[in-house]
């Protein structure tokens, strides 16, 4: 027991050495509240980073000067929102940060990766067929009219954080491309040729259904993000229609709001 407890305060030494946290007890904000958005401030910043231990309760209720039922709340409410988990054996150990997204036309591979989020996919369905009436009027095209359809399981660390749904024009990409579970869309289109330039969006949300909660591991009735996109090229033309749900609980948009002069 020793053994383990020895191994854990070595490994979360380089970590949680770097941290300076500060708690004020004449807060109304509970303390455990406070702790816990530092850790996760920190889990978001990369300074813990995902397989980062940070030691049993008594370690840092002695450190911090507080009770172990505090510190033991604020990991908790840490392990709910899916930042850390406890394995047995093991310790208190960082999973991953939470994925926060600009709103800017991108590939949610491409920002997944440059913030270090080890993307992987899940190709789901990869075929050719008549559009439905949303996607054929969003690209412009009459209902009907053939068209490829993606389907994609988006994981981050190995948990799964995104269904994705694509319809494009037939013959801009191969159907057969087998790429898309090692890279991103956007990445093949402009290996393809096609230079994107702007995009209409529609963010939103709504429960989940039975099967996107299989599929996300959430429950039936989570809350879910949802995004409609339509990508256009240089030249105005829609080259990409896409409907997207994302994990509430692991997934946030960012915006930056600017006071109109």
């Amino acid at each position: 027991m020793a053994k383990n407890g020895g191994s854990a305060r070595a490994a979360t030494a380089p970590a949680l050495g770097s941290l300076d946290f500060t708690l004020d007890r004449a807060s109304p904000v509970p303390l455990y509240h406070q702790l816990a958005r530092q850790l996760e401030d920190a889990i978001e910043r990369g300074i813990l980073a995902p397989g980062n231990l940070l030691g049993n309760e008594v370690d840092l209720s002695v450190r911090l000067g507080l009770s172990r039922p505090t510190v033991r709340q604020a990991i908790q409410s840490l392990v709910d929102k899916g930042l850390l988990v406890r394995r047995r054996g093991v310790g208190t150990q960082v999973v991953h940060s939470r994925v926060r997204r600009p709103l800017e036309l991108s590939s949610l591979y491409d920002d997944l990766e440059a913030a270090g989020q080890a993307p992987a996919t899940r190709l789901v369905r990869q075929e050719s067929v008549p559009a439905p009436a949303g996607p054929a009027a969003a690209l412009g095209l009459a209902e009907g009219t053939e068209v490829t359809v993606l389907e994609r399981l988006r994981l981050t660390h190995g948990r799964p954080v995104a269904l994705l749904c694509n319809y494009l024009p037939s013959g801009l990409l191969d159907a057969e491309d087998t790429r898309l579970e090692s890279t991103g869309l956007y990445r093949l289109l402009r290996a393809a040729g096609i230079t994107l330039h702007s995009a209409r969006q529609t963010v939103g949300a709504r429960s989940a259904t039975r099967e996107e909660g299989r599929r996300l591991d959430e429950k039936e009735g989570a809350a879910l993000l949802t995004m409609r996109r339509t990508a256009y090229d240089v030249t105005g033309r829609p080259v990409e229609y896409g409907t997207h749900v994302y994990r509430a609980s692991l997934y946030s948009f960012d915006f930056e709001l600017l006071v109109r002069p």
